[in-house]
């Protein structure tokens, strides 16, 4: 009585896991343009450009490049839930409708989460070992972000 149960239940839940792939949340489908004026106004050297792409882009911005697991639902649900969540906190795609104030907030953030080592999200770098920065990757990038505060700040008090 009890396996029969069981079997039926299995059956059941693998029917709603079938199902289920057939519907996903809507994809971050940006182009990879989009983050042009950051760079351009930021102006990282070659090596923080490589970071970027490689650990920031993909949940910071509007364009995403999706591993191949994404195709597997609740995976890309939870997938989804990561990206809105980094763009809300910090979307490069949008740097021009920030005002001189918010970029260099959000660029002291980046330094404290990076030196930090709370970002790249650890659940990111399982899946992308290149996204595990090491302590020289994470001093370019640090160094590269205090430079641009020092300009955002020449700035804020030339426009005082």
């Amino acid at each position: 009585m009890i396996k029969k149960l069981l079997k039926k239940l299995g059956l059941a839940l693998l029917i709603v896991f079938v199902l289920a792939q057939f519907f996903g949340p809507e994809k971050n489908s940006g182009d990879l343009a989009s983050v042009d004026a950051f760079l351009a106004e930021t102006k990282p050297s070659e090596e923080v450009t490589v970071i970027l792409k490689n650990t920031c882009f993909d949940c910071h911005s509007d364009y995403t490049n999706y591993p191949w697991y994404n195709a597997i639902t609740p995976v890309n649900y939870w997938l989804n839930d990561h990206i809105k969540d980094g763009k809300k906190h910090f979307n490069v795609s949008k740097w021009t409708d920030y005002s001189l104030k918010k970029k260099d907030h959000k660029f002291d953030e980046l330094i404290e989460e990076v030196e930090e080592k709370e970002m790249p999200l650890p659940s990111y770098t399982w899946t992308h070992g290149d996204a595990d920065l090491s302590p020289e990757q994470i001093e370019a990038v640090v160094t590269w972000a205090k430079q641009v505060r020092t300009t955002y700040a020449l700035q804020m008090q030339q426009a005082q």
